[in-house]
Formats: structure tokens, sequence, C-alpha cells
């Protein structure tokens, strides 16, 4: 039953995504996009619910689940972002990249079938996850708007200024705003995650917390050279966007 649900949700985003992009293309603004990504937070919702069930505890046990719970919090902060700056235009940027994630838990076989409930809890252990995923989903959201911004900057460098996606992309003040907010967040949630990945007991590799301190090394510099020496919109853009993409190597790991 589970499946259904994270299948419906794929569907409700490949939905979003495309009544999106006929709208921009037809030069009017989507109504129906956030709708259509609230339908997926819900169902990614009963998704993760009903494994959580199964499993006695969060479900980030597997792959499949580690990324449709990536997925969820990169809605999660769609919807929240998308209303405060009037970014609606971000949900058919952020719908792609949900549907990449769902089709990767269901179809590679990285979604264990029947789920298996855990028997013993480490607490530092869950919340080392759960933090650290929920950080990536902000990270991911910043380079979406990292890639809108640099789409954004494309179309100025070459005088597109009339046309559905230039008339709909937001101003690239307010893309950045939400690009460096987005950045903060998902850096204060990764330092907390780290923290609760130092704490949490090992006995074997700690492979994945060198490779997830050095993400975090990472995200801190970059945070750090924005706020103290500055940069250009077009090289933060790039810097989140490629940051978020090294630092998917973090999951080779898990």
């Amino acid at each position: 039953m589970d499946r259904w649900y994270l299948i419906a949700s794929t569907l409700f985003a490949l939905a979003g995504g495309a009544w999106g992009l006929w709208s921009v293309l037809h030069g009017t603004r989507s109504r129906w996009t956030m709708a259509s990504m609230v339908a997926v937070f819900g169902f990614q919702l009963a998704f993760l619910s009903a494994r959580g069930e199964a499993r006695g505890a969060c479900p980030l046990r597997d792959t499949g689940e580690i990324l449709v719970f990536l997925a969820w919090s990169l809605t999660m902060f769609y919807l929240i972002v998308g209303s405060a700056y009037r970014l609606s235009l971000l949900g058919v940027f952020t719908a792609p990249v949900v549907v990449v994630f769902h089709g990767v838990a269901l179809f590679s076989g990285l979604l264990d079938s029947s789920p298996e409930r855990v028997a013993s809890h480490n607490f530092w252990g869950e919340v080392h996850a759960a933090v650290s995923v929920l950080a990536y989903g902000a990270l991911a959201l910043a380079a979406v708007a990292g890639v809108m911004f640099l789409v954004l900057d494309r179309l100025l460098k070459d005088h597109h200024l009339t046309g559905g996606l230039f008339g709909n992309l937001p101003p690239a003040r307010e893309l950045l705003v939400s690009l460096q907010r987005l950045l903060w967040l998902g850096g204060g949630l990764l330092t907390l995650g780290v923290l609760a990945g130092v704490l949490m007991p090992r006995t074997g590799s700690a492979s994945h917390l060198i490779v997830a301190t050095l993400v975090w090394l990472g995200y801190m510099a970059l945070i750090f050279t924005q706020q103290t020496r500055g940069l250009t919109g077009r090289r933060l853009s790039w810097c989140a966007l490629a940051g978020f993409v090294i630092s998917l190597a973090v999951f080779a790991f898990i």
C-alpha cells in the first residue's frame, strides 16, 4: 500500500510540473502548481507514516526511504519558501527533482518491499539521520533557486526580456534572498546533524561521518565567504548548485 502513496505523489509532481511549464510557455501564472505540490507533500507524508509504522522507527533504514524523506523535505521547504516569497514558479523547477528522487526510490530496487521492524533504537543516530536529511532538503531547494537565478541571468544577458518564462520569473533579488536564507537554514540543520553524528555510538567505520563533516565544512566556508567578502549572484548560485551535487556523495557511504 505504501508504494501506491509514493506513486500517487509522483504523479501529482509530474502533473504540477507539467501544468506549471505549460502555463509558463503560454505566458500565464499557474495556480495549480502549488496545489499539486501540497498533494505531493500529503502523499509523501502518508508514505513515510506507513513506513514508519512498519519500521517502528524513523523511516530512514534504506536508501529508498532516505530519497523519499529527502524529497519530502524539499517539498516542505518549497511550500514554506514559495508561499513566503511568492516564488510560485519555484515549483516548476522543484517538481522534476522530486520526480527523480521518487523514481529512483521506486524503480532502482533501493526501497525494501517488506520493511523489517527495528529491534533496537539509536537515539542520536536517528536524530543525525533525520536532521541531516532535512538539511539536505533545504540545501536542495537552495540549489533549485540557484538554477532559477542562472536561468534569469542568462535571459537578461541574451536580452530575452519578453516571453512567458522571463515574465513569470521572480526578481533576481528575491531569488538571492531566498537562496541565502536556505543556505543558512540548511547549514544550521547540517550543524545539528553533524553534532548528533558525533554523539551517536559507532561500531563500524566512521567514513560516513567524515564525509558528512567535509560537506558541512564546505557549506560553512561558502556561507562565511558570502557574509564576509560577498559573492556575485552568479557565483553564489553556481556554488549552491555544485555544493549540493558534490554533497550527494555522502549517500555512497551510508
